[in-house]
């Protein structure tokens, strides 16, 4: 059988033909699944997608109706499909449900480091050989108050982090983490006192109705003046021109986000000759204490060694019928 695998990086191509050789043949795309690209699946069984794919009603028709039966996604989230409709067309979907906790907490950290100490505009900076500190007085970590808003495996993981560093770290989740709680010390409070106290706040949730713009404009007034705010996790997890307005005040110390809620379209491709016509996106990006990055956090070796594996791991139960933690609709 040959799988389609859509949106596949250049770092990836490897890691997936290793992981299927001698299984499966493979036939790789750079483009991620659409409307326009839905077509090109005809006659392939097994698909495999990207966090970026658009996964809607008109898409999953469009794969069904080319013989398409299983969709393999290669990440944790899944906001991008529209479940109901998988299942309604008897589409078996999986996803990976885990991989190296480590990789998005580490880049949250260095968001963070990044931000606070004026990384990248020393770096501009001395590459033109000017050596000026001005502007580039940073902060302590050591003595700081975190706030760490979804404790799962990625939040433990960033704040086992900020225990490392001296800091006072507060939580918040629909559940408390034992270890977080019991061995780093955290406090667990409701989302507006973590807000007014902390520093430091880092984004750890995933994209549900519940969370969509979590933090909106509302939030953001509750944060400590020269607090930073990191997303790594969902760009929907915050409200974009709530927080372009925010940064106008000066408020905020600086935001570092490795996710954006209109990315899709945008990261993964090169939009350097084109441009972009994001106005809010192209806003954040020309305010000085901003840090964007292109979804890259859980982009190491690892981590993308991992999910290639389970990727497979999952097309292998659905051949042999088998269901597991990663499915998401079950074969029918």
């Amino acid at each position: 059988m040959e799988i389609l695998a859509y949106g596949v990086q250049a770092d990836e191509k490897p890691m997936l033909r290793t992981a299927l050789d001698g299984r499966h043949g493979l036939r790789m795309l750079e483009e991620f699944l659409n409307r326009n690209t839905a077509p090109l699946a005809a006659g392939y069984e097994v698909v495999s997608t990207s966090v970026n794919a658009q996964l809607d009603a008109e898409v999953l028709r469009t794969l069904a109706a080319g013989g398409t039966r299983m969709i393999a996604q290669r990440s944790t989230g899944f906001n991008n499909i529209d479940l109901d409709v998988a299942a309604e067309l008897e589409l078996t979907v999986a996803r990976v449900s885990y991989y190296s906790p480590y990789a998005v907490a580490e880049f949250a950290w260095t968001l963070a480091m990044a931000v606070n100490r004026r990384i990248i505009r020393a770096a501009h900076r001395t590459r033109e050989f000017d050596f000026r500190l001005d502007g580039l007085m940073g902060r302590d970590i050591h003595g700081m108050t975190i706030g760490v808003v979804g404790t799962g495996k990625i939040g433990e993981c960033f704040a086992r982090i900020a225990h490392g560093f001296g800091t006072r770290l507060l939580g918040w989740d629909v559940a408390e983490n034992p270890y977080c709680r019991d061995e780093l010390g955290m406090t667990y409070t409701d989302l507006e006192a973590l807000l007014a106290e902390s520093d430091i706040v880092s984004l750890h949730v995933p994209l549900l109705p519940a969370t969509y713009h979590l933090i909106d404009a509302k939030a953001l007034d509750l944060m400590k003046p020269g607090a930073l705010l990191i997303n790594s996790s969902r760009g929907g997890l915050v409200d974009a021109n709530a927080l372009v307005e925010t940064l106008r005040t000066g408020k905020l110390g600086g935001v570092g986000l490795d996710v954006y809620e209109e990315e899709t379209g945008l990261f993964f491709f090169d939009r350097s000759v084109t441009g972009i016509a994001d106005d809010t996106l192209a806003r954040l990006m020309t305010i000085p204490n901003v840090l964007v990055t292109s979804h890259q956090a859980y982009f190491t070796s690892t981590a993308v060694g991992q999910i290639v594996e389970t990727t497979v791991r999952n097309v292998e139960d659905y051949l042999a019928g088998r269901q597991s933690e990663n499915t998401l609709v079950p074969a029918p």
